[in-house]
Protein backbone atom coordinates (compact mmCIF):
# COMPACT_ATOMS: atom_id res chain seq x y z
CA UNK A 1 0.00 0.00 0.00
CA UNK A 2 2.58 1.94 1.12
CA UNK A 3 4.66 1.65 -2.66
CA UNK A 4 1.17 2.40 -4.50
CA UNK A 5 1.03 5.87 -2.59
CA UNK A 6 4.84 6.13 -3.72
CA UNK A 7 3.56 5.52 -7.15
CA UNK A 8 0.58 8.00 -6.57
CA UNK A 9 2.71 10.81 -5.26
CA UNK A 10 5.26 10.49 -8.06
CA UNK A 11 2.39 10.85 -10.97
CA UNK A 12 1.30 13.63 -9.64
CA UNK A 13 4.50 15.81 -8.99
CA UNK A 14 5.37 14.52 -12.49
CA UNK A 15 2.25 16.68 -13.47
CA UNK A 16 2.92 19.41 -11.61
CA UNK A 17 6.69 19.87 -12.37
CA UNK A 18 5.61 19.40 -15.86
CA UNK A 19 3.07 22.54 -15.52
CA UNK A 20 6.32 24.55 -14.07
CA UNK A 21 8.42 23.22 -17.78
CA UNK A 22 5.69 24.25 -19.62
CA UNK A 23 5.57 27.60 -17.99
CA UNK A 24 9.46 28.04 -18.41
CA UNK A 25 8.93 27.54 -22.30
CA UNK A 26 6.40 30.10 -22.94
CA UNK A 27 9.25 32.27 -21.43
CA UNK A 28 7.62 32.75 -17.95
CA UNK A 29 11.50 31.75 -16.67
CA UNK A 30 13.35 35.25 -16.55
CA UNK A 31 9.66 36.29 -14.75
CA UNK A 32 8.39 33.82 -12.35
CA UNK A 33 5.39 35.83 -11.24
CA UNK A 34 3.03 34.17 -13.85
CA UNK A 35 4.13 30.36 -12.76
CA UNK A 36 4.04 31.58 -8.69
CA UNK A 37 0.55 33.01 -9.24
CA UNK A 38 -0.76 30.39 -11.24
CA UNK A 39 0.77 27.46 -8.12
CA UNK A 40 -0.45 29.31 -5.56
CA UNK A 41 -4.40 29.50 -7.04
CA UNK A 42 -5.86 26.97 -5.06
CA UNK A 43 -8.22 25.98 -7.70
CA UNK A 44 -5.10 25.19 -9.59
CA UNK A 45 -3.83 22.69 -6.89
CA UNK A 46 -7.27 21.66 -5.97
CA UNK A 47 -6.51 19.84 -9.26
CA UNK A 48 -4.60 17.50 -8.14
CA UNK A 49 -5.89 17.32 -4.54
CA UNK A 50 -8.17 14.46 -3.16
CA UNK A 51 -10.29 13.44 -0.06
CA UNK A 52 -6.90 11.87 1.12
CA UNK A 53 -4.04 13.93 -1.47
CA UNK A 54 -2.91 17.22 -0.45
CA UNK A 55 -0.68 20.14 -2.02
CA UNK A 56 1.52 22.67 -1.20
CA UNK A 57 3.70 24.93 -2.83
CA UNK A 58 6.38 26.85 -1.53
CA UNK A 59 9.23 29.65 -2.58
CA UNK A 60 13.02 28.04 -2.50
CA UNK A 61 13.37 29.76 0.35
CA UNK A 62 10.86 27.59 2.45
CA UNK A 63 7.89 30.33 2.29
CA UNK A 64 4.23 28.85 1.66
CA UNK A 65 3.23 30.06 -1.61
CA UNK A 66 0.23 28.14 -1.90
CA UNK A 67 -1.87 25.04 -0.49
CA UNK A 68 -4.50 22.97 -1.87
CA UNK A 69 -8.26 23.71 0.14
CA UNK A 70 -8.48 19.97 1.88
CA UNK A 71 -5.17 21.24 3.94
CA UNK A 72 -7.20 23.47 5.97
CA UNK A 73 -4.30 24.28 8.69
CA UNK A 74 -1.85 21.84 7.73
CA UNK A 75 1.05 22.68 6.88
CA UNK A 76 4.11 20.75 5.72
CA UNK A 77 7.41 21.61 7.25
CA UNK A 78 10.41 23.23 4.60
CA UNK A 79 12.15 21.01 2.57
CA UNK A 80 16.25 21.76 2.02
CA UNK A 81 17.38 19.77 -0.61
CA UNK A 82 20.92 17.94 0.55
CA UNK A 83 21.93 16.94 -3.54
CA UNK A 84 18.42 15.29 -3.83
CA UNK A 85 15.69 16.83 -6.19
CA UNK A 86 13.18 15.06 -4.50
CA UNK A 87 12.42 12.90 -1.28
CA UNK A 88 10.31 11.06 0.38
CA UNK A 89 9.31 11.63 4.58
CA UNK A 90 6.65 10.27 6.81
CA UNK A 91 4.59 13.31 8.86
CA UNK A 92 2.05 13.33 11.69
CA UNK A 93 -0.59 15.46 11.39
CA UNK A 94 -3.07 16.89 13.26
CA UNK A 95 -6.25 18.32 13.92
CA UNK A 96 -9.68 17.19 12.81
CA UNK A 97 -7.78 13.94 11.43
CA UNK A 98 -4.87 13.14 12.97
CA UNK A 99 -2.87 10.40 11.29
CA UNK A 100 0.44 9.58 9.81
CA UNK A 101 1.09 11.04 5.60
CA UNK A 102 3.71 10.00 2.95
CA UNK A 103 5.46 13.53 2.19
CA UNK A 104 7.12 13.55 -1.26
CA UNK A 105 9.11 16.71 -1.31
CA UNK A 106 9.81 18.00 -5.29
CA UNK A 107 11.78 20.76 -6.26
CA UNK A 108 10.62 22.22 -9.71
CA UNK A 109 12.87 22.95 -11.98
CA UNK A 110 12.77 25.04 -15.28
CA UNK A 111 14.26 23.62 -18.59
CA UNK A 112 18.17 24.95 -17.73
CA UNK A 113 17.37 22.85 -14.16
CA UNK A 114 17.08 25.90 -12.34
CA UNK A 115 15.51 25.53 -9.00
CA UNK A 116 12.16 27.68 -9.53
CA UNK A 117 9.61 26.20 -6.20
CA UNK A 118 9.33 23.31 -4.30
CA UNK A 119 6.25 21.27 -4.40
CA UNK A 120 5.19 19.01 -0.82
CA UNK A 121 2.47 16.09 -2.23
CA UNK A 122 1.14 14.35 0.60
CA UNK A 123 -0.83 11.70 0.78
CA UNK A 124 -2.86 10.05 4.10
CA UNK A 125 -2.46 6.85 5.45
CA UNK A 126 -5.22 6.01 7.33
CA UNK A 127 -5.71 2.68 6.14
CA UNK A 128 -2.23 1.85 6.75
CA UNK A 129 -2.75 3.42 10.43
CA UNK A 130 -5.84 1.50 10.34
CA UNK A 131 -4.25 -1.66 9.59
CA UNK A 132 -1.51 -1.08 12.20
CA UNK A 133 -3.78 -0.49 14.82
CA UNK A 134 -5.89 -3.77 13.77
CA UNK A 135 -2.46 -5.47 13.29
CA UNK A 136 -1.68 -4.55 17.04
CA UNK A 137 -4.73 -5.48 18.44
CA UNK A 138 -4.60 -9.07 16.75
CA UNK A 139 -1.36 -9.57 17.67
CA UNK A 140 -2.11 -8.68 21.24
CA UNK A 141 -4.61 -11.20 21.15
CA UNK A 142 -2.43 -13.80 19.89
CA UNK A 143 0.11 -12.85 22.11
CA UNK A 144 -2.70 -13.23 24.98
CA UNK A 145 -3.98 -16.40 23.77
CA UNK A 146 -0.59 -17.63 23.77
CA UNK A 147 0.23 -17.08 26.44
CA UNK A 148 -2.92 -18.44 27.91
CA UNK A 149 -2.26 -21.72 26.28
CA UNK A 150 1.32 -22.24 26.75
CA UNK A 151 0.50 -21.59 30.92
CA UNK A 152 -1.95 -24.41 30.31
CA UNK A 153 -0.16 -26.91 28.53
CA UNK A 154 2.77 -25.97 30.97
CA UNK A 155 0.66 -26.65 34.14
CA UNK A 156 -0.79 -29.72 32.27
CA UNK A 157 3.17 -30.83 31.41
CA UNK A 158 4.25 -30.20 34.98
CA UNK A 159 1.09 -31.85 36.57
CA UNK A 160 1.93 -34.64 34.42
CA UNK A 161 5.73 -35.03 35.32
CA UNK A 162 5.21 -34.59 39.23
CA UNK A 163 2.70 -37.57 38.68
CA UNK A 164 5.18 -39.47 36.85
CA UNK A 165 7.88 -38.70 39.67
CA UNK A 166 5.10 -38.95 42.10
CA UNK A 167 4.33 -42.12 40.69
CA UNK A 168 8.22 -43.13 39.95
CA UNK A 169 9.14 -42.21 43.70
CA UNK A 170 6.35 -44.60 45.23
CA UNK A 171 7.24 -47.49 43.02
CA UNK A 172 10.89 -47.12 43.92
CA UNK A 173 10.69 -46.73 47.53
CA UNK A 174 8.82 -49.65 47.64
CA UNK A 175 11.73 -51.85 46.06
CA UNK A 176 13.97 -53.18 48.82
CA UNK A 177 16.61 -55.25 49.58
CA UNK A 178 14.12 -58.22 49.88
CA UNK A 179 12.36 -57.24 46.08
CA UNK A 180 15.25 -56.71 43.78
CA UNK A 181 13.36 -58.75 41.44
CA UNK A 182 10.84 -56.42 40.65
CA UNK A 183 11.17 -54.07 37.82
CA UNK A 184 9.58 -50.77 37.13
CA UNK A 185 9.13 -52.11 33.23
CA UNK A 186 7.52 -48.19 32.09
CA UNK A 187 7.25 -48.24 28.23
CA UNK A 188 7.65 -44.29 27.99
CA UNK A 189 9.74 -42.68 25.38
CA UNK A 190 10.46 -39.54 27.43
CA UNK A 191 12.61 -38.50 30.15
CA UNK A 192 10.85 -40.03 33.16
CA UNK A 193 10.93 -43.39 30.88
CA UNK A 194 14.36 -43.05 30.38
CA UNK A 195 15.20 -42.45 34.01
CA UNK A 196 12.55 -45.83 35.26
CA UNK A 197 14.62 -48.07 32.61
CA UNK A 198 18.24 -46.96 34.05
CA UNK A 199 16.70 -47.98 37.61
CA UNK A 200 15.83 -50.61 36.01
CA UNK A 201 18.98 -51.81 34.65
CA UNK A 202 20.82 -50.52 37.94
CA UNK A 203 18.33 -53.01 39.79
CA UNK A 204 19.67 -55.53 37.39
CA UNK A 205 23.56 -54.66 38.07
CA UNK A 206 22.72 -54.71 41.95
CA UNK A 207 20.08 -58.08 41.92
CA UNK A 208 23.62 -60.08 40.35
CA UNK A 209 25.56 -58.10 42.64
CA UNK A 210 23.99 -59.49 45.75
CA UNK A 211 23.50 -63.20 44.19
CA UNK A 212 27.56 -63.45 43.53
CA UNK A 213 28.26 -61.95 47.53
CA UNK A 214 25.20 -64.69 48.42
CA UNK A 215 27.16 -67.23 46.75
CA UNK A 216 30.55 -66.15 47.82
CA UNK A 217 29.10 -66.23 51.23
CA UNK A 218 27.88 -69.66 50.86
CA UNK A 219 30.79 -70.83 49.31
CA UNK A 220 33.18 -69.30 51.87
CA UNK A 221 30.96 -71.23 54.89
CA UNK A 222 30.86 -74.10 53.03
CA UNK A 223 34.66 -73.66 52.74
CA UNK A 224 35.56 -72.68 56.22
CA UNK A 225 33.50 -74.76 57.73
CA UNK A 226 35.53 -77.83 57.02
CA UNK A 227 38.84 -76.35 58.69
CA UNK A 228 37.32 -75.09 61.42
CA UNK A 229 35.40 -78.35 62.10
CA UNK A 230 39.03 -80.35 61.77
CA UNK A 231 40.63 -77.90 64.41
CA UNK A 232 37.56 -78.47 66.45
CA UNK A 233 37.77 -82.14 66.63
CA UNK A 234 41.27 -82.19 67.20
CA UNK A 235 41.10 -79.67 70.23
CA UNK A 236 38.22 -82.02 71.83
CA UNK A 237 40.59 -84.84 70.97
CA UNK A 238 43.65 -82.84 72.61
CA UNK A 239 41.08 -81.93 75.38
CA UNK A 240 40.49 -85.94 76.27
CA UNK A 241 43.70 -87.39 75.56
CA UNK A 242 46.47 -85.26 74.91
CA UNK A 243 48.16 -85.55 77.87
CA UNK A 244 47.76 -89.47 78.06
CA UNK A 245 48.55 -90.67 74.55
CA UNK A 246 51.70 -88.74 72.65
CA UNK A 247 50.18 -90.18 69.32
CA UNK A 248 47.15 -88.20 69.97
CA UNK A 249 48.81 -85.50 70.60
CA UNK A 250 51.35 -85.42 67.54
CA UNK A 251 49.11 -86.27 64.89
CA UNK A 252 46.13 -83.41 66.48
CA UNK A 253 48.82 -80.79 66.49
CA UNK A 254 49.67 -81.32 63.36
CA UNK A 255 46.02 -81.58 61.94
CA UNK A 256 45.34 -78.43 63.74
CA UNK A 257 48.39 -76.92 62.71
CA UNK A 258 47.76 -77.88 58.67
CA UNK A 259 43.78 -76.44 58.82
CA UNK A 260 44.65 -73.08 60.53
CA UNK A 261 47.25 -72.75 57.96
CA UNK A 262 44.63 -73.84 55.56
CA UNK A 263 42.18 -71.22 57.36
CA UNK A 264 44.75 -68.43 56.94
CA UNK A 265 45.57 -68.98 53.47
CA UNK A 266 42.12 -68.90 52.70
CA UNK A 267 41.15 -65.73 54.81
CA UNK A 268 44.47 -64.21 53.01
CA UNK A 269 43.36 -65.01 49.82
CA UNK A 270 39.87 -63.64 50.37
CA UNK A 271 41.59 -59.91 51.35
CA UNK A 272 43.70 -60.34 48.11
CA UNK A 273 40.58 -60.28 46.44
CA UNK A 274 39.29 -57.58 48.09
CA UNK A 275 42.23 -55.23 47.06
CA UNK A 276 42.04 -56.60 43.70
CA UNK A 277 38.09 -55.55 43.17
CA UNK A 278 38.72 -52.16 44.98
CA UNK A 279 40.16 -50.98 41.71
CA UNK A 280 39.96 -47.16 42.09
CA UNK A 281 41.87 -47.31 45.38
CA UNK A 282 45.06 -49.35 43.92
CA UNK A 283 48.17 -47.17 43.28
CA UNK A 284 49.57 -47.67 39.66
CA UNK A 285 53.07 -47.25 38.31
CA UNK A 286 54.57 -48.56 35.63
CA UNK A 287 56.78 -51.70 35.48
CA UNK A 288 58.89 -53.62 33.56
CA UNK A 289 56.32 -57.05 33.73
CA UNK A 290 59.72 -59.51 32.84
CA UNK A 291 61.48 -58.31 36.25
CA UNK A 292 58.45 -59.40 38.07
CA UNK A 293 58.59 -62.82 36.00
CA UNK A 294 61.49 -63.33 37.06
CA UNK A 295 61.28 -62.28 40.46
CA UNK A 296 58.35 -65.04 41.01
CA UNK A 297 59.87 -67.54 38.99
CA UNK A 298 63.16 -67.45 40.94
CA UNK A 299 61.12 -68.26 44.34
CA UNK A 300 59.10 -70.58 42.34
CA UNK A 301 61.64 -72.94 41.13
CA UNK A 302 62.02 -74.64 44.85
CA UNK A 303 58.69 -75.95 44.94
CA UNK A 304 59.05 -77.11 41.18
CA UNK A 305 62.30 -78.92 41.62
CA UNK A 306 60.45 -81.00 44.49
CA UNK A 307 58.27 -82.55 41.92
CA UNK A 308 61.13 -82.98 38.88
CA UNK A 309 59.61 -79.93 37.00
CA UNK A 310 61.52 -77.29 35.25
CA UNK A 311 60.41 -73.89 34.87
CA UNK A 312 61.63 -72.15 31.35
CA UNK A 313 60.87 -68.43 30.23
CA UNK A 314 60.34 -66.50 27.16
CA UNK A 315 60.16 -63.00 26.72
CA UNK A 316 60.81 -60.85 23.81
CA UNK A 317 64.48 -59.34 22.78
CA UNK A 318 64.41 -56.33 24.72
CA UNK A 319 63.04 -57.96 27.58
CA UNK A 320 61.15 -54.65 28.52
CA UNK A 321 57.80 -54.85 28.32
CA UNK A 322 56.47 -51.74 30.92
CA UNK A 323 52.66 -52.28 31.90
CA UNK A 324 51.08 -49.51 34.51
CA UNK A 325 50.27 -51.17 37.65
CA UNK A 326 50.57 -52.64 41.28
CA UNK A 327 53.82 -54.55 42.06
CA UNK A 328 52.10 -56.32 44.74
CA UNK A 329 49.41 -57.41 42.85
CA UNK A 330 51.25 -58.35 39.80
CA UNK A 331 53.51 -60.44 41.39
CA UNK A 332 50.59 -61.96 43.02
CA UNK A 333 48.63 -62.95 39.96
CA UNK A 334 52.01 -64.71 38.57
CA UNK A 335 52.34 -66.62 41.85
CA UNK A 336 49.17 -67.74 41.60
CA UNK A 337 49.38 -68.88 37.69
CA UNK A 338 52.62 -70.84 38.29
CA UNK A 339 51.62 -72.29 41.44
CA UNK A 340 48.34 -73.42 40.21
CA UNK A 341 50.73 -75.15 37.25
CA UNK A 342 53.26 -76.28 39.56
CA UNK A 343 50.20 -78.09 41.70
CA UNK A 344 48.53 -79.83 38.65
CA UNK A 345 51.39 -80.77 36.70
CA UNK A 346 52.97 -84.36 37.79
CA UNK A 347 56.20 -84.20 34.93
CA UNK A 348 57.02 -82.09 32.22
CA UNK A 349 57.95 -78.33 32.35
CA UNK A 350 56.53 -74.93 32.92
CA UNK A 351 56.46 -72.25 29.87
CA UNK A 352 56.32 -69.15 30.79
CA UNK A 353 55.76 -66.67 27.98
CA UNK A 354 55.63 -62.72 27.55
CA UNK A 355 54.79 -61.21 23.68
CA UNK A 356 53.57 -57.83 22.82
CA UNK A 357 50.12 -57.74 20.46
CA UNK A 358 50.24 -54.51 19.39
CA UNK A 359 48.91 -51.92 21.86
CA UNK A 360 48.24 -55.30 24.68
CA UNK A 361 50.62 -57.61 26.23
CA UNK A 362 50.44 -61.19 26.25
CA UNK A 363 51.11 -63.28 29.73
CA UNK A 364 51.27 -66.71 29.14
CA UNK A 365 51.63 -69.45 31.74
CA UNK A 366 52.04 -73.30 29.76
CA UNK A 367 52.35 -76.34 31.89
CA UNK A 368 51.57 -80.36 30.91
CA UNK A 369 49.79 -81.31 33.23
CA UNK A 370 46.47 -82.94 33.05
CA UNK A 371 44.67 -79.95 31.35
CA UNK A 372 41.07 -79.27 31.20
CA UNK A 373 38.14 -79.27 29.59
CA UNK A 374 36.53 -76.60 27.52
CA UNK A 375 33.19 -76.73 29.54
CA UNK A 376 35.04 -75.78 32.70
CA UNK A 377 37.46 -73.63 31.28
CA UNK A 378 35.58 -70.44 32.05
CA UNK A 379 34.29 -71.57 35.67
CA UNK A 380 37.63 -72.05 36.98
CA UNK A 381 38.26 -68.08 37.63
CA UNK A 382 34.66 -68.84 39.72
CA UNK A 383 35.74 -68.27 43.47
CA UNK A 384 36.07 -71.94 45.24
CA UNK A 385 35.48 -73.63 42.05
CA UNK A 386 37.82 -76.35 41.95
CA UNK A 387 37.09 -78.62 39.35
CA UNK A 388 36.78 -82.25 39.70
CA UNK A 389 35.50 -82.59 43.30
CA UNK A 390 37.51 -86.05 43.79
CA UNK A 391 40.64 -84.03 42.40
CA UNK A 392 39.91 -81.15 44.30
CA UNK A 393 40.38 -83.29 47.91
CA UNK A 394 43.78 -84.04 46.91
CA UNK A 395 45.04 -80.93 45.96
CA UNK A 396 45.98 -78.60 48.54
CA UNK A 397 44.11 -74.73 47.95
CA UNK A 398 41.70 -72.50 48.43
CA UNK A 399 39.56 -72.52 45.47
CA UNK A 400 40.42 -68.62 45.31
CA UNK A 401 43.80 -68.42 43.13
CA UNK A 402 41.94 -67.99 40.19
CA UNK A 403 39.30 -66.25 40.97
CA UNK A 404 42.29 -63.71 42.27
CA UNK A 405 43.54 -63.54 39.32
CA UNK A 406 40.89 -62.42 37.24
CA UNK A 407 39.92 -59.88 39.51
CA UNK A 408 43.54 -58.28 39.65
CA UNK A 409 43.72 -58.80 35.18
CA UNK A 410 40.49 -56.69 35.20
CA UNK A 411 41.70 -54.17 37.88
CA UNK A 412 44.47 -53.48 35.01
CA UNK A 413 42.27 -53.22 32.21
CA UNK A 414 42.75 -56.73 30.94
CA UNK A 415 41.26 -60.33 31.09
CA UNK A 416 42.41 -64.10 31.70
CA UNK A 417 41.32 -66.87 29.59
CA UNK A 418 41.95 -70.60 30.23
CA UNK A 419 41.89 -73.14 27.01
CA UNK A 420 43.84 -76.89 26.54
CA UNK A 421 46.88 -77.10 24.85
CA UNK A 422 46.35 -79.45 21.88
CA UNK A 423 50.12 -81.30 22.77
CA UNK A 424 48.38 -81.34 26.15
CA UNK A 425 48.26 -79.66 29.43
CA UNK A 426 46.78 -76.21 29.58
CA UNK A 427 47.54 -72.71 29.41
CA UNK A 428 46.24 -69.76 31.04
CA UNK A 429 46.65 -66.51 28.55
CA UNK A 430 46.23 -62.98 30.56
CA UNK A 431 46.02 -59.82 28.32
CA UNK A 432 47.11 -56.15 29.86
CA UNK A 433 47.44 -52.73 28.18
CA UNK A 434 50.95 -52.12 27.35
CA UNK A 435 52.43 -48.85 27.78
CA UNK A 436 54.66 -48.05 25.04
CA UNK A 437 55.46 -44.50 25.44
CA UNK A 438 57.48 -45.28 28.96
CA UNK A 439 61.13 -46.49 28.98
CA UNK A 440 63.01 -48.97 31.38
CA UNK A 441 63.74 -45.89 33.62
CA UNK A 442 61.21 -43.71 33.75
Amino acid sequence: MIDQARLQLTQTADQVEGLARDASQFGFAEDETPLRIRLSDRATLDRWASANEYLQIDTTAGQVLGKSSNMGGITFPPYHPRGTASAFSMVHVTGNRPGTMLLLNTVLTDADGRALLIAHIGQRLDIVDQLIAKARVILLVITLGSMIVIAAASYFVAGSAIDSIERLTAEVAAIGSAHLDRRLRWNRRDEVGRLANAFDAMLDRLQSAFARERQFISDASHELRTPLTVINGNAQLLQRWGDRDPEVLRSSLHAIAEESGRLAGMVSGMLTLAKAESGDAIPKEPLILEQIADDVVLHAREAASEKGLTIVTDYAADGRTIVIGDPGLLRQLMRNLIDNAIKFTDRGRIEISIRRAGPTVLLTVADTGSGIDAQSAERLFDRFFRGDPAHARATEGTGLGLAIVRSIARVHGGSVVAHPRAEGGSAFTVSLPSEPEFTAGS
